[in-house]
């Protein structure tokens, strides 16, 4: 029977997943964030900060990949 994950292995797991979900979601919102906005400056601000929004969501997406190899190469070894 296998060892189960260490407790460490499943901190840093959850912890990848904690940070991917909260950098798709910043980079989500800094891109949506012009077309919600009301006040023209802030839809103004949150245009010039397109690049950080994509940059955001892309290093969320792949922090939320290497969660995701992490779970199905553990599920493999079991």
């Amino acid at each position: 029977m296998p060892s189960p994950t260490p407790p460490s292995q499943r901190k840093q797991d959850s912890e990848l997943l904690f940070k991917g979900a909260i950098c798709a979601l910043i980079g989500a919102i800094v891109l949506l964030g012009p077309y919600v906005a009301r006040s023209p400056d802030m839809r103004e601000i949150m245009r010039q900060a397109y690049l950080a929004g994509w940059f955001a969501l892309i290093l969320g997406c792949a922090f939320l990949v290497r969660y995701g190899l992490n779970r199905w190469r553990s599920q493999g070894r079991r």
